[in-house]
């Protein structure tokens, strides 16, 4: 289903108003920008998940971008003069729905799609994104194969690799260890495994997989066999509504009696999904709503709750996607997609995160990670920052082209 709207968002800017103007970004756009009214407005598709396994993360994306948007245009939802038109498609997780609705677009004359949550949708677009011309920014989709894939595509969030190198701040020296990648047999796995051997197979430890099909709801067998390979490190890379059951199943078999595990911290509705297991697990995490506290994160944190929002995992995500998309648009009008191109490449901003750039040479998100732990919230979980993971200790190398 697509929805189409002019981007506004009176809600949000009844409530802020001014102050809005107060905690505008501050990075001053490059290129020639256009001002002046009754300029024709800018079309903007985002693509994402609204329903099929990875829905959830498709929502805080848009409920992200929502709050970005206000906050990059100052409330107006104009870049220039020139209104935003957002258009609002759900792919269900679908590579071949998403890459026809990008060629619909594409055709109405779309010079700018976003959103994806899903890596081998990110990828399929991609190709789309070159073969078209177009600028194309992924959301959450975390396969390091996005990166530097060509020179129309860029990210909104982190990638495989920074999660892995997170981890790697775990376990000391991984030289002569055995790290078991646990995780699903998709792009994601897949490229959680690739930045394993990467990051700590380059240390000197002995990476190995264990993919499990993507559609498997039983997971006791992959649970023993954790146990019977005896690693001395477990990476979990899991996204999806099966992660409940997952990490039941390893617990039961007694996986966290037998070996240390790293995952990441998944989104606020997994935080009570590890159940006795929780202050076992060390978690790496791209973001929570406590993990930073800077001018940015509380503008978005504020314009989210005025729209009966809380942050979570991937909100930055659409929220850096706004900011990308009104310094293109500022750059480019909207039309000029080589302009939109050059003005993001080095680009360096405060976001939720704190400051991050855009690196040039392959378009990766260079930004900072967190070491966190669960600690017991009543009858629930929440998490804690333990330590902020500077950006360049988990910097991805430099994709070859």
């Amino acid at each position: 289903m697509r929805v189409t709207r002019k981007y506004l968002a009176p809600a949000l800017i009844a409530a802020l108003g001014i102050a809005l103007a107060g905690c505008a970004p501050t990075s001053a756009p490059s290129g020639p920008s256009t001002s002046g009214a009754g300029l024709a407005p800018v079309d903007v598709a985002i693509i994402t998940s609204q329903t099929g396994p990875l829905a959830a993360y498709g929502a805080e994306f848009l409920a992200g971008f929502d709050a970005g948007l206000s906050y990059a245009t100052d409330g107006t939802g104009t870049v220039d003069g020139r209104k935003l038109n957002i258009s609002i498609t759900d792919d269900t997780g679908n590579a071949d729905k998403a890459v026809t609705e990008a060629k619909d677009v594409m055709g109405k004359g779309v010079k700018i799609i976003a959103g994806t949550a899903s890596s081998g949708i990110a990828l399929a677009v991609a190709a789309q994104a070159k073969q078209n011309q177009i600028l194309y920014i992924s959301g959450p989709a975390a396969a390091d194969s996005i990166t530097g894939i060509n020179q129309y595509t860029f990210r909104s969030g982190r990638q495989s690799y920074q999660d892995v190198a997170t981890a790697g701040t775990f376990i000391g020296d991984p030289a002569g260890k055995k790290v078991l990648v646990f995780a699903q047999n998709t792009a994601f796995g897949q490229g959680n495994v690739a930045a394993a051997t990467a990051v700590l197979g380059a240390k000197g430890a002995t990476v190995t997989s264990l993919l499990v099909p993507e559609d498997a709801t039983e997971f006791t067998p992959f649970a023993q066999q954790i146990v019977d390979a005896k690693p001395n490190l477990v990476f979990v890379a899991w996204a999806g509504a099966t992660s409940g059951a997952m990490w039941q199943a390893l617990t039961q078999q007694g996986v966290f009696d037998k070996t240390p595990v790293v995952t990441g911290l998944g989104d606020s509705s997994t935080f009570g999904a590890y159940g006795a297991a929780s202050d076992k697990i060390s978690f790496l995490n791209h973001y929570f709503g406590g993990a930073t506290d800077n001018a940015v994160n509380t503008a978005m944190i504020k314009l989210l709750k005025t729209a009966a929002k809380k942050p979570d995992l991937f909100t930055p995500d659409g929220f850096v996607a706004a900011q990308m998309i009104v310094q293109a648009v500022r750059a480019g009008g909207g039309d000029d997609v080589s302009q939109m191109i050059k003005s993001l490449e080095g680009w360096t901003f405060d976001a939720p995160k704190g400051s991050i750039t855009i690196r040039p040479e392959d378009h990766a998100v260079i930004q900072p990670m967190f070491q966190v732990k669960l600690v017991a919230d009543g009858t629930s979980w929440a998490p804690k920052l333990v330590k902020e993971v500077d950006a360049k200790t988990v910097a991805p190398p430099i994709a070859k082209k």
